[in-house]
């Protein structure tokens, strides 16, 4: 559901950005910077300093006099560095929400004279990392050992556009210097509309807003203060990451040569990572702040939703119908239409009668289909209602002078949880399960949790008059409210950019200076509200039902990966959305988020019948893919077009062949937070021409998605990395290019580019409607070579469990993984397998029915068939039937290099080898 905010004029807004980022006090006049007064190794292995003030200022508040500096390379490639006030403890993103190694603690320290006062500069070296500091002013760098290269350097010269470290209460600011051409990716939640790389002297502000998605380059739903860097220094590429952990709200000025932070709380905690890849870059990464989520196998097949699905005979109708246009469907949703009155946890006995629902549920879970409902956080004040009562009876909500905090959302007034409050974690775990035991739903889907407000200051209900009205949009205010200004947290000496205008950081939210429990303001938590929602619904999810939890979170922030989903908020049904999409699921892939998607076809305001087209070719692709849309937009379900669901079977028909690899991605994600799509430059960091490619993507490694955006297009011109790519709907399609090129492809209106990249083996099934009854189809392998080579080498996984299992993971005796590998030489092809933990594919009964070999040089048919060392038996053979088709190469825009060798497709039909035992298959390769 989405709640507009008001929208100014381009003409205010402009001038509201001008003032926001062309601040009247220069950095230099803000603070005078610290020097280093004492350093020592700590106990723990790592290093602690003292700063202290220079000279003291009153912008923004006076400097905090000193400082107690920590640094310490916590592994090989990962390099801390934290400062705080010596004196006194500061807030800090909670250890128990993101468990982390904790510094020495500061209270009590006695500071000591400095033992090197006779040396200007020293370093800490590490296996990768360096870090360097300069003593009066202090300065910080990080390089890399290996080639020398500076990642992070806060000196500053006259000419510099930034000046001296500033450590104030509520205003903290420090820089960095950077290279020209570094290609700068992350800091989000934001709709980027140039595409995923950073621009400069775009603003980048990070304070969690229910603010539209269709608003650009404005802090959105989550905050991710870190930023991936790629570097190519004489063709040699490197990346690395920094993130600042930081939960209060900032400013991030990015010029192209620098990068400020303005950040108004907390402590400075860098973490710096080295690489040098951007997969190692993300593993590091999520190393440090959680592995994402197992997802249930389910959870990747199709999903559709809409506000507005008035009672239960339209939610089957939906689902009935999916069924009889034969488009895959897997998991149908309810926004608030179930609820009585918009209230957590109840259900609407009128529109949505419990035992025609239970009925229903029952079918299509024995279909395998799944049932996913929303929930917000707001409580509906009602001393009638019994999640009210209990939440009142346990004092879990969030307060304001004593009393709980009262805003509007739907429900109306209502009171926010509290869940940093352990009690709070308690009492909503057992609303998940009652609300479980009324409807046995299978994953929550948590909205409006950053929290949003229809009101904004201190409220109360009105007398005399209801509220709501029930009349007109939902969204309007109907409390009486007056500001809170009287305190410095709710209106703080720098404003950051909030909402993109500048606005209070109370507005359409909790009152900054509420309490949370242990007196933690909301002026530092407040971006951590979803997080911390989404780690209670996980835990109430998974005591309930012993299963793997799937949630859908629209807020999120550092670590939210590791128990939800995302999907990208209120979009719009644009062409420009559709571009936008692609940018922001690909940041969040960096941001350890990989299950990710945005409402296909938009979620308002209807979208045409060819962006829909377009839309389902891409959404297709998104590793969380869902159709979702608005209470006033016309329905928009795949079926309702005939062009749109013919779109949709073919291109959701490829995604469920897709869904062994799909979900093997999953599980490479869980264990090593690797991205299920990527940019280009994961797989080519050496290509320069793909770092800010935003227009097509991978998932996985080698799988490249070049779909149509922009109206009235029926040609696409795709980027092609160097090799050989293979489109996936017509195998004998190949685009081959020695230096890499732009190629012209055909893309009618049902029709979208897929293409496999050389040296893979990717593992498919047939496909079907539920994902249930295409994991019981017959498994096949596509192995790539490079068009023509005469040698050639290609290797593949796939990874199958019960899906459902809390844990996704090797040795439970409910999973198996597999090591496919394959070469091509002196005219032999040759194909294998290494299973482990076999005896779960085997309980199934999966078997390998086909395989397609890409590239292969020669003409002739393939002979003399081994499998497991032995020649294929007479009776087998006629089962088997092998076929041979040349490629044909695709034309681009450049001219086709010269001495382009043929090759053709070999194929092997009527295989019943067992996924679960280790083969062998070879055959010999007629050559011209």
């Amino acid at each position: 559901m989405a709640s507009p905010r008001t929208v100014l004029s381009s003409l205010s807004l402009l001038v509201i950005l001008i003032h926001c980022f062309s601040p009247i006090h220069s950095s230099n006049t803000i603070g005078k910077g610290y020097r280093l007064i004492s350093v020592e190794e700590s106990p723990d292995g790592g290093f602690i300093g003292y700063l202290q003030v220079k000279q003291k200022t009153n912008i923004y508040g006076s400097d905090i006099t000193t400082l107690r500096l920590f640094v310490k390379h916590e592994t090989d490639n990962r390099l801390r560095v934290h400062i705080t006030d010596a004196e006194k403890q500061r807030w800090e993103v909670p250890y128990n929400l993101l468990p982390r190694e904790q510094p020495p603690p500061t209270v009590g320290k006695s500071i000591g004279k400095s033992r090197n006062s006779q040396f200007t500069v020293q370093e800490i070296t590490g296996t990768e990392l360096v870090f360097s500091f300069t003593k009066d002013p202090f300065t910080f760098a990080v390089k890399r050992r290996s080639n020398g290269q500076t990642l992070f350097n806060t000196s500053s010269d006259t000419n510099s556009p930034f000046g001296q470290m500033v450590f104030k209460d509520q205003y903290l600011e420090i820089s960095t210097s950077l290279p020209k051409d570094a290609s700068l990716y992350g800091l989000g939640e934001n709709s980027q509309a140039k595409g995923i790389k950073l621009v400069p002297n775009e603003p980048y502000t990070l304070y969690t807003e229910d603010v539209s998605a269709i608003n650009l380059n404005t802090d959105l739903y989550g905050s991710h203060p870190v930023y991936m860097d790629l570097r190519n220094v004489g063709g040699k590429p490197s990346a690395h990451a920094v993130l600042l952990l930081n939960s209060n709200g900032m400013d991030v000025f990015y010029r192209g040569t620098s990068l400020t932070y303005k950040v108004i709380g907390g402590v400075f905690d860098f973490y710096f990572v080295a690489g040098p890849s951007p997969l190692d870059v993300v593993d590091q990464y999520t190393s440090l702040i959680g592995r994402p989520a197992p997802m249930p196998y389910w959870s990747l097949g199709f999903h559709q939703c809409r506000w507005g699905y008035h009672n239960l005979s339209v939610v089957e109708d939906v689902v009935d119908s999916y069924k009889k246009a034969k488009i895959p469907l897997d998991v149908i949703w309810n926004d608030d239409d179930h609820m009585d009155a918009h209230k957590d946890f109840t259900l609407n006995n009128i529109s949505y009668p419990r035992a025609k629902l239970l009925k229903f549920l029952d079918r299509i879970h024995k279909m395998g289909m799944k049932y996913i409902v929303i929930n917000d956080p707001g409580i509906g004040v009602n001393a009638s209602y019994g999640v009210y009562q209990r939440a009142m009876a346990n004092d879990v909500f969030i307060k304001y002078e004593g009393k709980p905090f009262l805003a509007q959302v739907w429900p109306g007034p209502v009171y926010f949880p509290d869940f940093l409050n352990p009690k709070t974690v308690a009492w909503w775990g057992d609303e998940i399960r009652r609300f479980h035991e009324l409807v046995p739903i299978d994953g929550l889907w948590i909205d409006m949790n950053e929290v949003s407000n229809f009101c904004s200051g201190l409220c109360t209900i009105p007398k005399g008059k209801q509220c709501p009205s029930g009349e007109g949009p939902g969204w309007i205010c109907c409390l009486d409210c007056k500001n809170i200004t009287k305190t410095r947290w709710d209106d703080p000496p720098y404003k950051i950019n909030a909402t993109g205008v500048t606005a209070p950081i109370g507005f359409k939210t909790i009152a900054t200076s509420a309490l949370h429990y242990n007196g933690v303001r909301e002026y530092d938590a407040h971006s951590l509200y979803g997080f911390s929602e989404t780690i209670a619904t996980h835990k109430g999810l998974q005591s309930i039902k012993g299963k793997r939890p799937f949630i859908l979170s629209r807020s999120t922030f550092v670590g939210s990966g590791r128990y939800a989903a995302h999907w990208t908020g209120d979009n719009k049904g644009t062409w420009q959305s559709l571009r936008v999409s692609i940018s922001t699921m690909l940041n969040f892939g960096i941001f350890g988020v990989p299950m990710v998607g945005s409402d296909i076809c938009g979620f308002y305001p209807q979208p045409t019948e060819e962006l829909c087209n377009r839309w389902i070719e891409v959404g297709a692709f998104y590793p969380f893919s869902r159709d979702h849309a608005n209470y006033y937009s016309p329905r928009q379900e795949l079926y309702q077009w005939d062009t749109v669901a013919k779109s949709a079977r073919n291109a959701l028909g490829m995604r469920y062949k897709l869904l062994p690899y799909l979900y093997t991605l999953s599980y490479e994600a869980h264990m090593t937070g690797a991205p299920m799509a990527r940019p280009l430059f994961f797989s080519f960091p050496e290509y320069t021409k793909c770092y800010g490619l935003s227009t097509q993507f991978l998932l996985g490694s080698s799988l490249m998605i070049s779909p149509v955006l922009k109206k009235g297009r029926t040609q696409v011109k795709a980027l092609f990395p160097p090799g050989s790519w293979y489109h996936m709907f017509d195998m004998t399609q190949a685009v081959v290019t020695k230096t890499g090129k732009r190629v012209a492809l055909p893309a009618p209106l049902n029709f979208v580019n897929v293409h496999l990249y050389q040296n893979t083996i990717l593992p498919m099934q047939q496909g079907g409607l539920i994902s249930k009854e295409a994991r019981t189809t017959p498994f096949s392998l596509v192995i790539t070579f490079p068009a023509g080579a005469t040698e050639g080498y290609a290797t593949g996984k796939l990874y199958l469990d019960e899906d459902e299992l809390p844990e996704m993971k090797l040795g439970n005796g409910q999973s198996t993984y597999v090591d496919f590998y394959a070469s091509v030489g002196n005219g032999t092809v040759k194909m294998w397998s290494q299973v482990k933990e076999g005896k779960y594919a085997l309980s199934k009964g999966w078997v390998i029915g086909k395989v397609s070999v890409l590239g292969l040089k020669g003409a002739g048919p393939a002979s003399d068939i081994e499998i497991n060392g032995s020649p294929i038996s007479s009776e087998a053979k006629k089962k088997i039937e092998v076929s041979s088709k040349e490629h044909t190469y695709v034309v681009g825009i450049e001219e086709e290099e010269e001495g382009e060798n043929k090759s053709v497709m070999v194929e092997v039909k009527g295989l019943e080898m067992m996924v679960g035992k280790d083969f062998n298959m070879s055959w010999k390769m007629g050559i011209n």
